[in-house]
């Protein structure tokens, strides 16, 4: 009897966005196929994109996080096997080998296997750093169980002064989240700038945001060495412009960044792409019989830049939907690619971008030509206006639209604004295809040519004439 005939098992390692988004895909298009979702740890469809807000106070459950509850997973049909741990896949036969966390072994026997595995924190070659993270002075901020053991050290109620590695996303939303409980942050970057993904002069701007609210920022500035005791955490830096240097703290978190994980795929006999990321199809297909990834474990497909690795949790939930409505037989339906979208908030300020970087786009064979305005957010005659800054990338030959950022106060709707620069540049489009959109005015809350319009004619303008 050939397995549509049957009831369908599927089998689905990872209980994060990428996992459960297959899952109740699966059941929503097959409601009869068994679905089981096997984790690592006890926290199946939590948001890690929370966190921070969990340790800075502001969501006071930790709970809270969870998009769904574990009662309503399984009121869907999902058999949850927590805290189990995924050892090998034997395609053949295909049997996921596993073990549980009291050490007893278990196999699952599988007709269709979506592996969603996610990503790890990156441990930077810091000198004592593994045996730091040991104590409960040195963290990593990637699961949930970081976040519990984190704020299990913050409640104690001795943390005056925390060191944070690296000035990413979570990086700059931590620093913000400890300054929010009234800790003093000491923040390292290695690169020259905060937020690698966005332009310097914009990365500027937000390091004085993040100064004028108290964070002693260090950028261009290496870790290379950590130790910690029972009481305090120490740092050894170095950076060109002071030398060597070293710092004391009650608490180190370490965000260096993620790679994704990928150890189960290999035992699979999935093929490895760009990123050290498991390359999938647009179906999120591995290229192994009935074997299908999806989420930070996977290739993403950049609708600029081909296949990559960016992983973003608006990008797992998609590849999830889709790997679950393969997994079941429905052929419909594709992962349809990224742009790059990204915004975080930091303090009183967003910055937001889509697309490419110039040196993104130098790397993909285009010639950006880029420009820097500063507009009102909305009709000055109205109280209230604040300036936005927006960078806006272009090719010089071809005018095609290559990248969009923007920093501006909460209230500018920098947040909302990159969306309508993402949309655009999925089509693509060129800068002039800018100027046609019809946008929506009033003087409270825009102008009649809104600011993404008024950076394009400033585009063109120096395209045409280069000034």
């Amino acid at each position: 009897m050939s397995w549509e005939e049957e009831v369908l098992r599927l089998v689905i390692v990872g209980g994060s966005d990428a996992g459960i988004a297959a899952a109740l895909r699966a059941r929503e298009l097959e409601p009869s196929c068994e679905v089981t979702v096997v984790l690592d740890d006890g926290y199946p469809n939590f948001s890690v994109c929370g966190i921070p807000y969990y340790l800075s106070g502001e969501v006071q459950d930790w709970s809270n996080l969870a998009h769904r509850s574990y009662r309503e997973l399984l009121d869907q049909g999902i058999d949850l096997r927590t805290n189990t741990h995924a050892l090998e896949v034997d395609p053949a036969q295909h049997e996921l080998h596993c073990q549980q966390q009291d050490g007893r072994s278990v196999t699952l026997n599988w007709d269709r296997l979506i592996i969603a595995t996610g990503a790890q924190a990156i441990k930077p070659p810091i000198e004592g750093l593994v045996e730091a993270l040991e104590g409960d002075r040195v963290f990593l901020v990637h699961t949930m169980t970081d976040a519990r053991a984190i704020m299990k050290a913050l409640d104690k109620g001795q943390v005056r002064q925390a060191l944070v590695i690296g000035a990413g996303y979570i990086g700059l939303e931590l620093a913000e989240a400890l300054t929010t409980r009234g800790i003093t942050v000491n923040q390292y970057e290695a690169k020259d700038h905060v937020l690698p993904t966005v332009s310097p002069d914009l990365a500027r701007q937000l390091e004085m945001v993040l100064t004028s609210h108290g964070v002693r920022l260090a950028t261009n500035t290496v870790v290379t060495a950590i130790a910690a005791d029972e009481d305090r955490v120490a740092l050894s830096t170095s950076s060109p412009s002071s030398g060597a240097a070293q710092v004391g703290g009650d608490i180190a978190i370490v965000v260096a960044g993620v790679r994704p994980a990928v150890a189960l795929a290999r035992t699979a006999g999935a093929k490895i792409g760009p990123g050290g990321a498991v390359w999938v199809n647009r179906r999120m297909e591995t290229g192994v019989a009935d074997v299908y990834a999806a989420g930070d474990c996977v290739i993403t497909h950049h609708q600029l830049l081909g296949e990559t690795y960016l992983p973003l949790g608006t990008t797992a939930h998609k590849q999830g939907r889709v790997a679950g409505a393969a997994a079941v037989g429905h052929e419909a339906e594709e992962f349809q690619g990224v742009v790059g979208t990204q915004v975080v908030k930091v303090f009183d300020q967003v910055i937001a971008r889509t697309g490419l970087t110039d040196d993104e786009a130098v790397s993909a064979g285009f010639t950006p030509l880029s420009i820097t305005t500063q507009t009102d957010d909305h009709k000055r005659y109205y109280p209230g206006a604040e300036t936005l800054t927006i960078r806006l990338s272009a090719d010089a030959s071809t005018h095609r639209l290559l990248g969009v950022a923007m920093l501006g106060p909460i209230s500018s709707g920098a947040h909302k604004r990159i969306d309508t620069a993402a949309a655009v540049l999925a089509q693509p489009a060129r800068v002039e295809d800018l100027l046609h959109l019809d946008l929506a005015y009033t003087p409270p809350l825009g102008t009649p040519w809104d600011a993404l319009q008024v950076t394009a004619a400033q585009w063109l303008q120096q395209a045409v004439t280069g000034s």
